[in-house]
C-alpha cells in the first residue's frame, strides 16, 4: 500500500509545482508562521523531496537571529537536518528515484572536483556554498508565497517544509530501515562531532580529550572519543545541567567556567591534565572559546579542531609561540564527513547498535508546534527536537 501510495504521488505531481505548507520566519528572530507556499519542480541535477521529519539545529537558530550581512535575507524558509522520499527528479538524476528515503545535507559532494576526489578533504570546491539563499546552480529559489513573491532558501536545503528542493551533490541516499528521526540526526550535528573524532583528530586509545560546549555536536564527539578508547574526557560548558548530560553520555571531568573563580578553563584544564589536553574540539562557535580551546591543548602535539560557527565573522587571536611548540589548530566543516560516502556508513554503524543516538532526541513536536523547537533550544533544554511534519 505505501509503495502504491509513493507511485500516485509522483504520478499527481511530477513536473508541476506543489502547493503545502512551511515554516517561514519573514522577519530575523520573528516566531516562523506556517502558511501555504508553491514549490517549483526540480529543474536538472535536482530532486524534490517529501520531508517526513526535521530538527532544530543551532545553526538554524543563529541564522534566525542574524539580521545583517548578506546571508540574513528574509522572508524565509529554514532547516538542514532532516529525512524525506524523494517525491520527483529533475534531469539527468540517476543516484535516486522515487520514493527512495533520503537525507538532504546542506554541505555538497560532486565527486568530480579534486577535493571530493581526495581523502584530505570533505570540502567541494565546485559547488562550495557561496550562495546560500537560493539553488547553487542557477542562484534562484524554488519557494514563492502565494502573492507570487519569492521565499529565500537556507544552506540549499530549506527543510522546515513539506516540499524542497534540493540539488543532487546534496542528497544522500540512505537505508530505510533506520527509524526515520535518528536518520535525520546525521545530515549536520550529530555527524559533524562524531566526524570531528573520527576522521579529522583520528583520536587515540589512551587520550585525553576537551570539548568545549556539550550540544548535540559536543556531546557526539563526547560519544565518538569514548568509543575510541580515550581515558579522560573534560567537557566545559556554562550550563550546570549539561554535566550529568555530558556523565551520561562519555564525560570523565566537567568545567563549568563561571565557578572557575580567577581562571580560566583552559587554566583548569592544564592542571587536570599535567599540561593540556592532546585534542581539543571547540563546538560552540566563538572567538573566545576558541581561543581558549588552543590554550587548552599540550605543547609539542595538541590538536584544537574548530567546528562551532561564529556568523560574525570575528578574528581568531593565536599566541605564534604556542603554534612554533608545537600546537596546531584545524577547522572543519561538518567534521570530515564526505556525504555520501560517511553517511550510509553511520547508518550501518547505528543499525548495527556501534552508535546510539537515543539520547540525542530530547523533544518531539509537531509541524505546526514548530516554535516551541525554537523555545527548547534557546533556553537550553534541547539537544534535539525533532518536527513530524505529518502529526
Amino acid at each position: 500500500m505505501e509503495e502504491d501510495l509513493k507511485a500516485n504521488l509522483a504520478t499527481e505531481t511530477t513536473g508541476k509545482p506543489i502547493i503545502c505548507k512551511a515554516a517561514v520566519c519573514r522577519k530575523a528572530g520573528e516566531a516562523l508562521v506556517i502558511e501555504d507556499i508553491e514549490v517549483a519542480p526540480p529543474k536538472a541535477w535536482e530532486v524534490r523531496i517529501k520531508i517526513l521529519c526535521t530538527s532544530l539545529c543551532h545553526t538554524d537558530l543563529s541564522f534566525w537571529k542574524l539580521d545583517l550581512g548578506p546571508i540574513a535575507a528574509f522572508p524565509r524558509i529554514f532547516g538542514h537536518e532532516a529525512v524525506g522520499i524523494v517525491e520527483s527528479v529533475g534531469e539527468h538524476v540517476e543516484e535516486v528515484s522515487e520514493g527512495d528515503t533520503v537525507v538532504p545535507v546542506f554541505f555538497p559532494e560532486c565527486g568530480d572536483c579534486r577535493d571530493c576526489k581526495s581523502s584530505k578533504s570533505n570540502v567541494c570546491t565546485k559547488f562550495v556554498n557561496k550562495y546560500y539563499n537560493a539553488m547553487p546552480r542557477d542562484e534562484v529559489g524554488r519557494f514563492k508565497d502565494m502573492f507570487g513573491e519569492p521565499i529565500h532558501h537556507f544552506v540549499h536545503v530549506s527543510s522546515f517544509s513539506e516540499y524542497t528542493v534540493v540539488d543532487i551533490t546534496q542528497v544522500v541516499k540512505i537505508s530505510p530501515q533506520l527509524p526515520v528521526e535518528k536518520a535525520c540526526l546525521l545530515s549536520c550535528g550529530v555527524a559533524t562531532g562524531i566526524g570531528a573524532v573520527w576522521k579529522v583528530a583520528r583520536v587515540e586509545e589512551g587520550s585525553i580529550v576537551a570539548i568545549f560546549g556539550l550540544g548535540a555536536v559536543g556531546l557526539a564527539a563526547v560519544q565518538t572519543a569514548k568509543l575510541q578508547g580515550a581515558s579522560m574526557i573534560i567537557g566545559v560548558d556554562s550550563n550546570p545541567e549539561k554535566e550529568d548530560i555530558g556523565k551520561r553520555f562519555g564525560i570523565t571531568n566537567f568545567i563549568d567556567p563561571k565557578s572557575c573563580g580567577e581562571k580560566k578553563p583552559s587554566q583548569v584544564i592544564k592542571e587536570l591534565t599535567d599540561g593540556g589536553a592532546d585534542y581539543c574540539f571547540e563546538c560552540i562557535g566563538s572567538a573566545a572559546v576558541m581561543q581558549d580551546a588552543v590554550e587548552s591543548s599540550r605543547e609539542g602535539w595538541g590538536r584544537t579542531v574548530i567546528l562551532g560557527v561564529e556568523p560574525r565573522g570575528i578574528p581568531l587571536s593565536l599566541d605564534c609561540l604556542d603554534i612554533l611548540k608545537g600546537k596546531t589548530v584545524v577547522g572543519s566543516l561538518f567534521g570530515g564527513i564526505k556525504p555520501k560516502l560517511d553517511i550510509p556508513a553511520l547508518v550501518q554503524k547505528c543499525m548495527n547498535e556501534e552508535l546510539n543516538l537515543d539520547g540525542f532526541i530530547t523533544h518531539e513536536v509537531s509541524f505546526h508546534d514548530i516554535n516551541k523547537a525554537f523555545d527548547y533550544l534557546i533556553q537550553g533544554q534541547s539537544l534535539r527536537c525533532i518536527i513530524w511534519m505529518d502529526k
